[in-house]
């Protein structure tokens, strides 16, 4: 098949993830300081909750369109999935993505399992980006001239 070239949609792959990154530091960063407000009994910024969820909402949209841009770039590509262990590594960060947003909107005094859950998926997510990220330099040296 005569396909034009695929490096402009790994380029913005690379910016995507490395945004989604930045994101996920963020939001340690932002998430710990509310933990550590709400352990110590201190008040936190008023700001600080809107940022933490808008900074979340961002990198929901990073990881999907990471999604959209490994699907399109690999289907186009070979003309089929499957072919390393990055697209199971790249679900599995999608999932925990998206029951980490989703347990973010759970959190609130009636639900004590929320908040546990969250925090579970955001560490284990520091795993899951750590494979996709090792998965994924793989795949794009078999996509580099």
């Amino acid at each position: 098949m005569n396909l034009p070239s695929f490096l402009w949609l790994w380029k913005i792959a690379a910016w995507s993830m490395g945004f989604s990154l930045l994101a996920y530091g963020l939001l340690g960063i932002s998430g710990g300081w509310m933990f550590y407000s709400r352990l110590s009994g201190q008040p936190r910024p008023g700001w600080l909750r809107a940022f933490h969820y808008i900074v979340g909402s961002i990198m929901v949209s990073l990881v999907l369109g990471l999604l959209a841009i490994g699907l399109v770039g690999t289907l186009g590509y070979y003309g089929s999935l499957g072919h390393s262990v990055h697209l199971p590594a790249g679900l599995a960060v999608i999932g925990l993505v998206l029951v980490s947003a989703w347990s973010a909107t759970q959190i609130n005094p009636e639900n004590s399992w929320a908040r546990p859950l969250h925090i579970g998926m955001n560490i284990t997510l520091l795993l899951g980006f750590s494979m996709v990220s090792l998965t994924g330099w793989d795949v794009v040296q078999k996509y580099l001239p």
